[in-house]
């Protein structure tokens, strides 16, 4: 089945970013939001993000313009009801994402991919919710979506290979690398990068070196872009610690442990650069000052 129409539940800082390549490349969008206010927010994202490519030459205005076309808004499941794959990216919540599931398995035609963009939650988990067990696949995109390549395509025991297949083609439709792996809590880029994170926390905690001289050694010893402390708080201090509790829970293994001193940030609210407090104090956003 080719995919002619996408429908995107979410529009949030994900499910705007996946909504926004998919009518960019040439897909009649459909993204779902709960409220009115949420959508207009995500699709006054996507306009923003539009007019700063076109700013800068990335593409014509003519370009955006027929992107935002290509891109409808709804509160109703009703209207993903002709999509040929709905890629859902809402809060990474198992009950919720469930539910949803439920009701839209009802809403959108039989033949239909789901897809998830979960980052850490078990597909299968998700799958049966539903009564389309071989056309459910997980489809983990990465922020910020319109630059970054990679989406990891994972199939559980029940998935259709066609589906994977046909998944793999619409991913490199959307001017992305896809690549494939199992339905395992964290894929293959979080299965190795939780990890790594949560050892550079330990590592600060025993004293072995500074925020600042951890960074610079991943980076300049590593050729990393950026410090895991960094890349830390650009992720968010608490979505890391959700995710590798998550990620404990299904492999039991200490590597996915998250650090007392993780806990203890988050609990105080210090999230990150959105916070404006993490591992570094954000006051002096062109200057970030480490706390530790």
């Amino acid at each position: 089945m080719a995919i002619r129409k996408v429908g995107v539940l979410g529009c949030g800082l994900m499910g705007s970013g996946i909504a926004q390549v998919s009518a960019m490349s040439g897909y009649p969008t459909f993204v779902k939001e709960v409220s009115d206010q949420l959508l207009n927010k995500g699709m006054a994202s996507i306009d923003k993000s539009l007019s700063k490519m076109a700013g800068k030459g990335a593409i014509t205005p003519e370009k955006r313009t027929e992107t935002l076309d290509r891109l409808k808004g709804t509160t109703d499941f009703a209207d993903l009801a002709d999509c040929d794959i709905v890629i859902e990216a809402i809060t990474e919540n198992l009950q919720l994402k469930r539910e949803t599931y439920a009701a839209i398995d009802k809403a959108v035609k039989p033949d239909a991919i789901f897809a998830s963009n979960t980052s850490s939650l078990v597909i299968t988990e998700m799958m049966t919710a539903t009564k389309r067990v071989d056309r459910f696949i997980g489809m983990h995109f990465f922020n910020p979506v319109p630059l970054m390549k990679l989406v990891e395509v994972a199939g559980t025991i029940t998935t259709s290979p066609e589906v994977l297949g046909e998944a793999m083609q619409f991913a490199a439709s959307l001017g992305k690398t896809p690549i494939r792996t199992i339905d395992r809590s964290g894929f293959i880029v979080n299965r190795l990068l939780v990890p790594y994170l949560l050892d550079a926390i330990r590592a600060l905690d025993e004293g072995v070196g500074t925020v600042e001289d951890i960074d610079r050694g991943m980076k300049l010893g590593c050729g990393y872009p950026m410090g895991p402390f960094t890349l830390l708080d650009f992720v968010g201090l608490d979505t890391t610690y959700y995710i590798a509790n998550i990620m404990f829970d299904e492999f039991r293994e200490k590597r996915f442990a998250p650090p007392p001193l993780l806990k203890r940030l988050v609990v105080a609210g210090h999230h990150g650069k959105k916070s404006g407090r993490g591992f570094y104090d954000y006051s002096d956003a062109a200057n970030p000052r480490p706390l530790f």
